[in-house]
């Protein structure tokens, strides 16, 4: 077996080494040299000494990059930097790089494999805004249009967030009498709550009663951004009782973990 893998990945690297294009290696590599200059500018003598290539192939890669706008001379004619072209390649790629870009993927896959309408939610200030959502082709339908405006503490979703909040955060927020976790804020048991909370942060979910409609739970996970704090939630429509959709959870979880982790957050899992 281990011949037989040896033998395809020494196939894999002649495949590759065939239809390589070392003018594109090249220019790639004096447009990360020129990204990691120190320097406002850099020399055509410091170009080909970093990029290892003589002055005639740099200069006539430095031409093709200038028509396109990637690079730039300098006034003087003679130092050379990066280009405007590339700020319209960077808005694309910036562009799908949105939490709701990213989430697309990850909520269509949990639609799919939970037969359930998903939604990710972002944090702002003290409410929480639907980034994005994934209808099932089931008929159930949940209303909640992109861009619904909520409370940070509303049900499922209250709990995976505050749950993992840092301690004086969560200790602030516990302390206001606005609280949705429950409902109606008049509804609230915060014995119940904090039982809810410390299971969520063992289990990495939560799940509540829908308000959008009788039968319907959720069943949400947070969303951590890079630094470790939560930034959002991802969560699921269930038609069932709390108790049969919590069964969900697990896989509520790993969808949160995997948006995470692509957020740029450090997590196991």
């Amino acid at each position: 077996m281990m011949q037989t893998d040896s033998k395809a990945k020494q196939t894999k690297t002649t495949s590759d080494t065939r239809y390589s294009a070392p003018a594109v290696e090249q220019a790639s590599r004096i447009l990360f040299a020129l990204a990691d200059s120190a320097s406002e500018q850099m020399s055509l003598a410091e170009i080909c000494s970093q990029v290892g290539i003589s002055g005639s192939k740099a200069y006539g890669i430095l031409v093709a990059l200038e028509k396109s706008a990637l690079i730039k001379r300098g006034k003087d004619g003679k130092g050379y930097s990066l280009g405007p072209g590339l700020v319209t390649l960077s808005r694309k790629v910036l562009d799908d790089l949105t939490p709701s870009r990213i989430a697309e993927s990850i909520l269509r896959s949990l639609t799919e494999e939970s037969g359930s309408t998903s939604v990710f939610g972002l944090i702002h200030e003290d409410n929480v805004y639907v980034a994005a959502k994934h209808e099932s082709e089931g008929d159930l339908r949940i209303v909640m249009r992109v861009g619904q405006t909520l409370p940070l503490t509303f049900g499922a979703h209250g709990k995976a967030i505050v749950a993992f909040l840092p301690e004086e955060e969560r200790n602030r927020i516990l302390e206001r009498n606005d609280l949705y976790f429950h409902g109606d804020p008049t509804q609230l048991n915060r014995t119940l709550l904090a039982e809810e909370l410390a299971q969520c942060r063992q289990e990495g979910f939560a799940s509540a009663l829908a308000q959008v409609a009788q039968g319907i739970t959720v069943v949400t996970a947070p969303v951590f951004g890079a630094t470790g704090t939560p930034v959002g939630f991802v969560e699921i429509f269930v038609l069932a009782p709390e108790k049969a959709a919590r069964q969900f959870g697990p896989m509520v979880a790993r969808a949160g973990k995997n948006l995470s982790k692509q957020l740029g957050a450090n997590v196991n899992g």
